[in-house]
């Protein structure tokens, strides 16, 4: 597998180090690779800010940055992952460069940019992996400061100096108190000889001042009579009150001079006087340097309980997000398959309104289909039997007899007749009620004829 690694890395991408399986674990250790990989798939845009030094800031810097981008990519990484990989683990840098492979292999089919990859991902997971980046970065920073402390405190165990005896004391604070004293007059000379260059730079421009005023006196007398406009005049005025603006802003910039020289001394006095109260501070015994050195490992490890408990907090924080996503993932899968049950449950519903729908036309035409039927049925009797006369008798058909076929034929009974009504069974068949009944239609029309005479003609 690290040889068919090694192959897309030199070959395909061309990375600025040429890996080979030997060297896979320790060329991976600082991440550098790793984002110069997914930079080459225009999928990490800060890869100038990496980092190609193997301290212990620049692995930080560059596996804190290329977390975000692994999970986009749905490659399992964490802190142990992390962890292995820096430790230079066998195995660790190969398993996670196969994902990667895989992962950038789906990325190519799909064609998809690292923009359009998180706008499909979704906001509770965005929110979640970038909770797990800033976890992870926040254990990497307590687990350096945890190693600086300790390490503070192995050269606090390891380098106690001897108590020094109080002449060497007395000597080093001699010779420093000298030292500073000396410092002082070699500042204060300083400042006298600045200020009578000062003087003396005043006094001569004073004097050369003075000179040009009764220079100028005599010539703007001269003038005065040569000329009798003003110009001059205030020419000669403005002249005069830049020189003494000139003058008072030398002598501010003289005296903010000797003001910042004064603080800046009083300032190295403060750090001398500091500096003495800590080394009497710092003449404590072993015993008391011991205490220190467990007061630090109390505080060591009252500080590892409180990263253990934020830690799992963040854990307990992470926990509930996850169930709250299951839980929203849960109700919208129900509502989705609700959904289609109901637009299955509309589907059938409708089917079978349609059937029925059809049932009735169906229905409706079959009963007009029997009525048209049995209408035409007794037009074509009524007709056949007219025609049957009059090809039998090749006279006109009586009024009686015309007038009974259509009482038959506007009361729906068939005009032949159906069966014979001599001998009567007790069980009388379907023909021979019709017959009966168009017997019975037959003498109840003859009685209202009779009853109710008419003219025949």
């Amino acid at each position: 597998m690290s040889e068919i690694l090694c192959q897309w890395l030199n070959q395909e991408l061309k990375v600025s180090q040429t890996v080979s399986p030997k060297s896979f674990a320790k060329a991976f250790s600082n991440g550098y690779l790793i984002g110069e990989v997914l930079h080459k798939f225009a999928l990490q845009d800060d890869f100038a800010e990496f980092s190609e030094s193997r301290i212990s800031s620049a692995k930080l810097n560059n596996f804190s940055r290329l977390e975000p981008t692994l999970h986009l990519l749905g490659v399992q990484f964490d802190q142990n992952v992390a962890h292995d990989i820096i430790t230079e683990k066998p195995g660790a840098a190969t398993k996670l460069l196969y994902q990667l492979y895989i992962a950038l292999q789906r990325k190519k089919k799909s064609v998809l940019t690292g923009v359009e990859m998180q706008t499909m991902q979704p906001l509770t997971n965005t929110k979640v992996q970038n909770m797990k980046s800033e976890t992870f970065q926040d254990q990497r920073l307590s687990r350096r400061r945890q190693n600086e402390i300790m390490a503070k405190i192995q050269a606090a165990i390891i380098q106690i100096p001897k108590p020094a005896s109080n002449r060497i004391l007395k000597a080093l604070d001699s010779q420093k108190t000298l030292k500073k004293k000396k410092e002082a007059e070699d500042v204060a000379n300083e400042i006298k000889k600045f200020e009578a260059l000062i003087k003396k730079d005043l006094q001569a421009k004073e004097s050369a001042s003075k000179t040009s005023l009764d220079t100028t006196g005599q010539t703007t007398a001269d003038l005065l009579n040569t000329y009798s406009d003003d110009d001059y005049i205030k020419k000669l005025q403005k002249r005069l009150e830049e020189d003494a603006f000139a003058r008072q802003q030398r002598e501010k910039r003289r005296r903010r001079l000797l003001m910042d020289q004064l603080i800046a001394h009083e300032a190295q006095e403060e750090a001398y006087r500091k500096e003495q109260l800590i080394n009497r501070l710092m003449r404590q015994s072993q015993q008391e340097r011991r205490i220190a050195v467990q007061l630090m490992h109390v505080r060591h490890e009252k500080e590892v309980l409180r990263q253990n408990r934020i830690f799992r907090e963040k854990q307990y924080e992470e926990r509930r997000l996850k169930d709250f996503q299951d839980a929203l993932d849960r109700e919208a899968a129900l509502a989705k398959q609700a959904k289609i049950d109901f637009e299955e449950q509309a589907l059938r519903v409708k089917e079978i309104h349609e059937q029925i729908a059809m049932e009735r036309v169906q229905a409706r035409y079959r009963k007009h289909y029997s009525i048209c039927a049995e209408i035409l049925d007794q037009i074509l009797d009524l007709s056949t039997k007219v025609a049957d006369y009059r090809m039998l008798t090749n006279n006109l058909i009586p009024y009686k007899l015309m007038h009974d076929w259509k009482e038959l034929f506007f009361n729906g009974k068939p005009i032949y007749e159906q069966a014979s009504l001599k001998h009567l069974p007790a069980k009388l068949s379907a023909e021979q009620l019709i017959e009966l009944e168009k017997r019975d239609l037959l003498d109840n029309k003859d009685y209202e004829d009779y009853k109710v005479p008419t003219d025949v003609e």
